[in-house]
């Protein structure tokens, strides 16, 4: 979602700070700006300040932003940028950010007094425009963002760490934010609550930044400091000060401890290489993502997820967490979503563990029956996601205190605030639609799901060097998937001219076609459904007609011949179906019938295949219908407001 970069140094800020919003691109945004402080540059020069705050905003992409700072030679020491993803506005120019607060009675055409980004979403923003506007205060957008500004500007006494300190106390919602004042050129000042920030540490100690994840300053610093719930931070040169959340003066306290982690995140995952779009390459790297989330997989044990040691003795918490619950409980969103509803038919079947799957935006929202004996596991490629982690925090207030997370990034608030993990090791997801993250957590739902039957005494030696055996063979079984690719290009080309489509599966594929559903409409735009095919009969047939294509998901497994019959009841209607059928289920290419082969039946672990071809179809099929793959209208990469 949004995305936040800010610094303060002694050379030309502005090249970092779009270049960090590059690297923040897979984010998803809308519009993207930039602010200096113009006398910061003269004033590390020579100490005599000149000028004050100026600013760049684009509603195209970074890459036009940075054509228009240049051509304005936009220069300052400290600065802040920032890619918007609309939410209170239009994706319009006057709503990008920075904002800018002028004061009382000044036109919005003079230079600002305070220029702020901010991500997240301030609930009682309508309350504070009107106390603001009552005080004189002109609004030339409508996001909540300009309330946070103007509230900062009509708080300054002099120091601007103190402005914000009161105006925050005084915000509800979620919140990451910089800011920056026009008379203390060299200052940054951010806040946290409930909205990723991390501090990144120069590598000479003389200059520091501000950004929502490592990857905004790969290569800039390695040295990154992650912001806790509620801190707040002052950036000056050669020095960072943070404060904790209910501290009352900063003079009156002792800085608060925050470790400084040595964070490696490679600008290099982000190259495209050869490739058309980064969905495409990210599906490529499914076989390498699969065995890197695997390495090191000898036998299922518990110090598989005890996330690296993150949480004290390797292994010891989560053997006896196994042992004492009775149930789980899994929380999550989209994409991550699905692969939950999957591991909900292994968690059962394997383990026989009872498991509920919950939609994380959902769950709180209602009156559940707490289990203190619930594994509760959430589900998160960035570990960021708002509605998962509000969800996970509801379900430890109401006594659930069993908690282990899925994640594809060991340092973010999921982790940190679950006592299991199991990191999954995709790499860098650009693409807006997941892919890789999406194959990687099922095969640490798998893990799980042995790991849970060993505990509680489900899983025979030779039962589980089977299942070991086979998640070692399916990079390579992923990559005879990946050979299908001209089929489905094929398909794509009949899919491209459609604007409607359903997806069926039976049992643990349904899921599957959930996601491939998702996948569709996500990047193509096409409207598209999910059905248990035996769903069919009960509405959804009504629906069919040679216009509307209908995907199947068959696997030779036990559901096949009941799949058949709902597949007879698609062609009896004159539906047009297109089949990804294993080699060994005699479904023949016809007339309205359409098959892939897949290369080979892979068991419990047929998911992780089968999804490979739907996301294959919707990138082709986005491809032919020219849609912005990567970067799909109206959607961010990582959901960080509810």
């Amino acid at each position: 979602m949004c995305g936040i970069v800010g610094a303060v140094s002694t050379r030309n800020i502005v090249p970092i700070l779009v270049q960090g919003l590059q690297r923040l691109e897979y984010r998803g945004y809308d519009s993207c700006g930039v602010a200096v402080h113009a006398a910061s540059l003269d004033a590390s020069r020579n100490g005599t300040p000149q000028g004050g705050l100026q600013r760049a905003r684009s509603t195209a992409r970074v890459a036009e932003l940075l054509e228009q700072v240049t051509a304005e030679h936009l220069d300052g020491a400290t600065g802040i940028a920032h890619t918007r993803w609309a939410t209170h506005g239009a994706p319009a120019m006057h709503n990008a950010h920075p904002h800018f607060s002028h004061g009382t009675g000044d036109a919005a055409s003079q230079p600002g007094r305070v220029a702020l980004v901010h991500n997240g979403i301030i609930e009682n923003h309508e309350e504070l425009r009107a106390a603001l506007q009552a005080r004189g205060y002109v609004f030339v957008s409508q996001t909540d963002t300009e309330v946070i500004a103007h509230l900062v500007d009509s708080l300054y006494q002099g120091d601007l760490f103190e402005a914000v300190q009161a105006a925050v106390a005084q915000l509800h919602g979620a919140y990451a934010i910089a800011v920056i004042h026009k008379d203390e050129p060299h200052r940054v000042v951010g806040a946290r609550a409930g909205s990723p920030l991390i501090l990144g540490v120069g590598k000479d100690g003389s200059e520091h930044f501000l950004a929502s994840d490592a990857m905004a300053l790969a290569g800039v610093t390695d040295q990154i400091v992650y912001l806790e719930e509620g801190d707040l931070v002052d950036l000056q040169l050669g020095r960072y000060w943070i404060v904790a959340q209910g501290a009352a003066t900063r003079q009156a306290l002792t800085p608060a401890e925050r470790p400084v982690r040595t964070v490696l995140a490679h600008s290099g995952a982000a190259e495209l290489g050869p490739y058309r779009h980064y969905m495409q390459k990210e599906i490529f790297e499914q076989p390498r993502a699969i065995a890197d989330t695997l390495e090191g997989v000898e036998g299922i044990v518990p110090e598989l997820f005890d996330g690296a040691g993150l949480h004290g003795e390797p292994g010891a918490a989560a053997w006896r967490v196994f042992k004492e619950i009775d149930n789980v409980l899994i929380l999550a969103c989209g994409t991550s979503y699905y692969s939950g509803c999957t591991a909900k038919y292994w968690l059962e079947d394997i383990a026989g563990i009872p498991t509920q799957v919950e939609v994380a935006s959902e769950y709180r929202y209602r009156t559940s029956v707490p289990n203190p004996r619930t594994l509760v596991v959430t589900i998160s490629q960035s570990g960021e996601t708002a509605d998962t982690l509000a969800a996970l925090r509801h379900a430890q207030s109401l006594g659930m205190q069993h908690t282990l997370t899925i994640c594809n990034v060991a340092t973010s608030a999921m982790v940190r605030e679950c006592k299991l993990a199991y990191i999954t090791r995709a790499g860098v997801e650009i693409g807006v639609a997941s892919t890789k993250a999406f194959t990687t957590q099922l095969a640490g739902l798998f893990l799980l799901t042995l790991a849970l039957a060993q505990s509680k005494g489900r899983l025979t030696e030779a039962q589980e060097a089977e299942h070991l055996k086979a998640m070692r063979h399916l990079p390579i079984a992923l990559q005879a998937v990946l050979a299908l690719e001209p089929q489905l290009i094929s398909w794509a080309e009949d899919f491209a001219r459609m604007e409607n489509a359903l997806f069926l599966g039976r049992g643990l594929h349904y899921p599957i076609a959930l996601e491939g559903a998702l996948k569709l409409k996500e990047i193509s735009y096409i409207h598209a459904e999910a059905y248990p095919a035996g769903e069919l009969k009960h509405g959804p047939l009504a629906l069919v007609t040679s216009s509307m294509p209908v995907v199947t998901v068959a696997p030779n497994d036990a559901l096949l011949e009941k799949l058949k019959s709902n597949m007879q009841e698609v062609r009896a209607r004159a539906g047009v179906l297109y089949v990804l059928a294993d080699a060994d289920t005699h479904i023949e290419s016809a007339e309205g019938l359409h098959v892939i082969r897949m290369p080979e039946h892979y068991g419990a672990l047929s998911p992780l295949l089968h999804v490979v071809p739907l996301q294959l179809l919707a990138y082709h099929t986005a491809c032919a219908r020219g849609t912005d793959v990567d970067k799909p209208r109206n959607l961010a990469k990582s959901v960080t407001v509810e």
